[in-house]
Order: structure tokens, then sequence, then C-alpha cells
């Protein structure tokens, strides 16, 4: 089978860094903070009450580019989707947006540097990447729940070590939801705390009530891979 041509390998890349470019260019992500979200939220509300179809799929849209691009601004954009349609509707598409941007980073990280990149690392790499992908699902779902890394990094990592597109989605979906349901439902309140002046509390998710399920359900993931490491330290 002919291999395909390196412009195509290449020109997904190309492309979104093209897009970040004009994105930083034309001062978009700039849009993307609590100040915009306050100065426009009766318009938004209006948007979304005047098209209740094709706003979550704006949203959602918006979301997996923002992720896609590594513009910061995830908080903002999930506290709008509480703000928007609530905290579970505006989690869920939080979480599809979220999952949807990663996906396309990791699957552009793959096809234009993960096999190069591989084939010039050496054995190295090759161990590496054989003892990440033997546990690849419980490490990324411990990364996604305890975000220990930027999240931009963790969809590229795991393009490099060559993990399945399968298990880096169901563990990056997974892994979110806890916490876009923490901020989600912060911005379903964000009309109220607004009303009275105060700024919402961005530090909630390193309060002991939202901190500690969280560290628990990491080491819950974790247990399948300390269980295996146990088990093949023991002589048969």
């Amino acid at each position: 089978m002919k291999a395909a041509p390196a412009w195509r390998r290449w020109l997904p890349l190309a492309l979104l860094l093209a897009a970040l470019a004009a994105v930083y260019a034309t001062g978009l992500h700039r849009h993307l903070s609590l100040g915009t979200l306050k100065s426009h939220r009766d318009a938004l509300q209006g948007f979304v009450a005047a098209h209740p179809l094709t706003a979550p799929l704006a949203y959602t849209l918006v979301y997996a580019a923002a992720v896609a691009l590594s513009v910061p601004g995830g908080l903002v954009l999930t506290l709008a989707g509480g703000f928007l349609f609530g905290t579970w509707l505006g989690a869920g598409w939080a979480v599809l947006g979220a999952t949807t941007g990663a996906v396309a980073v990791f699957l552009i990280a793959r096809t234009a540097i993960g096999s190069s990149l591989r084939r010039r690392a050496g054995p190295w790499l090759q161990k590496l990447e054989a003892g990440f992908r033997a546990d690849a699902f419980h490490y990324l779902l411990v990364l996604r729940l305890i975000p220990l890394l930027p999240f931009w990094l963790v969809n590229l990592v795991p393009a490099f070590l060559g993990v399945p597109v399968r298990t880096f989605a169901l563990a990056t979906l997974l892994g979110i939801i806890p916490a876009t349901l923490v901020f989600a439902s912060v911005g379903n309140g964000l009309g109220a705390i607004l009303d009275r002046g105060q700024e919402p509390d961005l530090g909630l998710i390193l309060e002991p009530p939202v901190l500690l399920p969280l560290l628990g359900l990491a080491v819950l993931a974790l247990l399948p891979v300390i269980y295996r490491r146990w088990r093949g330290g023991i002589p048969s």
C-alpha cells in the first residue's frame, strides 16, 4: 500500500496552526473571559431562547474549537454552559465539546508528528510507549480527573505514545465529567452571583468536599494498575 504524501499528513497541523494564529491576531481569544460573559449575558440568553436547537450545537462547536486550538478559556466556557443550559445539559454539552476538541488535536498530532517521532526516538521511546499503553486508559483517566498536567499537554503526549483513539476518547470523556459538573453547577447560579455584584468562586475545585472525592476517583482508577503490578511481582 502506497504511503500518503507527506503534505497530506502535515496539512491538518498547518491548518490548525493557521487557525490558532488567526485567533490570536484578531484577539478572539480575549472574548473567552468572565467579563465577556457578564457583558453579553442578556444577548446570549436571548440567543439560546430563540434557537433551542442550534444554540447547543454552536456552543459545542465553540468549545471543541477552543480545546483543539489550546486556547485558554475552557473554565469560562464550562461556566457559560451551566449559565445558558443548566447544570446537567450545560455539563453534557461541555463534555461533548471538550472531548471532540481533544480527539481532534490528538488525531492531528498523531498523524503529523507521532509516527515520525517514534521512528526517530529509538528503543527508549518504544519501551516507554509499551509501558504506557499497557495501562493507558487508567493513566489517562487519572490525569483527566486530577489535572496535574495542562489539558493540552495530555491531548498531545498520548498521541506520541501510540495510544488508541478509542482509549483516549473514552478516558477523556469519563475523566472530565466530575469537574465539569462542578463548574457547570457554579455557572447555573452565575446569574444570581452577578446580580449581587460578586465573582464566582473558581477555587471551589480545591475545597475538600470537591477535591477529596476527585482524589478518591483517581485512586480507584489506579487500583487495576496497582493490582496488575502487584500480581506481576508475585512469583508463580
